[in-house]
């Protein structure tokens, strides 16, 4: 999928962890870490708008497009 998940990096910068976030955004664990790994398929403007607002960041930094041909292969 063209759209690459970078809540880890965000929350990395933030020096925030999963728990930390989850409590601050009222998300379980195990929906938080779907979104971290980039298996979700969709988030509602509401979710990001929390996490937005938990990391104090813009979505383009969570969220970023990268057409498949410009991603690595993972061999």
């Amino acid at each position: 999928m063209p759209i690459v998940v970078n809540l880890d990096v965000m929350m990395a910068r933030r020096k925030m962890s999963l728990n930390e976030l989850s409590e601050k955004v009222d998300l379980t664990l195990s929906n938080l870490s779907i979104l971290k790994t980039g298996k979700a398929r969709a988030i509602r403007f509401s979710t990001l708008e929390a996490i937005c607002k938990a990391l104090d960041c813009q979505p383009a930094d969570i969220l970023e497009y990268v057409p498949e041909k410009d991603r690595p292969t993972g061999n």
